[in-house]
């Protein structure tokens, strides 16, 4: 008995997929490829908005997996009660790791340096020339140690820090070191010269930065947001920016896209890129592997990886 898979990539460029399936290529066009009803196995398109990846859901009365090309799996939570139960939801642990840390130490590095200073000097032919921070001898905290945070800190590490914290929902260890829980972060937040943020967004996580979170950041101290922009209050954040007191440094933000006019933009101190920590070259093959494998999985009715939940449980 065959079944549908929708593919936000045509089936002929991803090597090693299982033979059985009807592959259906959806990008997220207006049209759909076939019934909804008969896809078993739907992999969400990548960078499209929510309303978009949630489209089908709500007519996909057979489907058994959802799988997102993100790690985060938040735009398509709110369509999961149209599922039937016992469907699997996987994120793309192993696709963005890469890409995502190369970016937060891009931020820090240029935030650090004042290379958006250097940029604006270079548009007015002005010699922007002085003194500024090293990351070196810096202490950094990550917030959100999961596999993103983890090789953020390896892409640290040769960098010479005089102290790396973990933080993460629960306490473990690690080969690098004691990964600290939730509870400890007001009490850690003065010590850090720079805090990362790379936690999933959740009920728990969302709004995490406020303004008691912001007040409690060390004089001087960078805040670089690699996570989802909800995880930070946006008019706090804007707040402690105008003062002066810390620096900011966004691959994501709340709202976002951000729209013209909105004052995060225009406000001190603050480096926004433009939710690009994932879609580089690193995407394609790490995805289309993942793909291939969970594929795989599926049609031998093996368990899947990077499951996050279940329906109906």
């Amino acid at each position: 008995m065959t079944f549908d898979v929708w593919l936000p990539f045509h089936a002929d460029e991803i090597d090693g997929l299982p033979e059985g399936p009807d592959y259906r290529f959806w990008d997220g066009g207006r049209e759909f490829p076939a019934d909804p009803a008969d896809c078993a196995f739907y992999v969400v398109p990548y960078m499209k908005p929510s309303e978009v990846s949630q489209r089908p859901m709500a007519e996909m009365t057979s489907v058994r997996a959802v799988q997102t090309l993100s790690a985060g799996v938040d735009h398509v939570l709110p369509s999961l009660d149209s599922l039937p139960p016992g469907v699997v939801l996987c994120n793309a642990r192993g696709v963005h790791e890469a890409s995502t840390a190369e970016l937060a130490l891009a931020l820090v590095l240029a935030s650090l340096r004042g290379i958006p200073d250097f940029v604006r000097g270079q548009d007015k032919e002005e010699w922007r020339s002085g003194f500024r921070p090293s990351l070196a001898d810096r202490s950094v905290l990550i917030v959100g140690y999961g596999s993103i945070g983890s090789a953020i800190e390896d892409r640290l590490a040769p960098f010479e820090l005089a102290r790396v914290a973990r933080i993460a929902r629960s306490a473990r260890a690690t080969a690098r070191g004691p990964v600290r829980p939730l509870t400890e972060l007001p009490s850690l937040l003065p010590e850090f010269d720079i805090v990362i943020l790379s936690t999933p967004l959740t009920d728990g996580t969302r709004g995490l930065v406020d303004a008691d979170f912001l007040s409690r950041m060390k004089d001087g101290a960078l805040l670089v947001n690699m996570a989802r922009g909800p995880v930070v209050d946006t008019d706090a954040l804007v707040g402690e920016l105008k003062s002066g007191r810390i620096t900011a440094a966004l691959d994501v933000t709340d709202p976002e896209p951000l729209p013209a006019g909105h004052p995060l933009w225009h406000a001190p101190g603050v480096l926004i890129s433009p939710h690009v920590g994932g879609p580089t070259s690193a995407f394609w093959p790490r995805a289309k592997r993942l793909l291939a494998d969970q594929l795989t999985l599926f049609v031998n009715r093996e368990p899947l990886r990077n499951v996050v939940l279940t329906t109906g449980t």
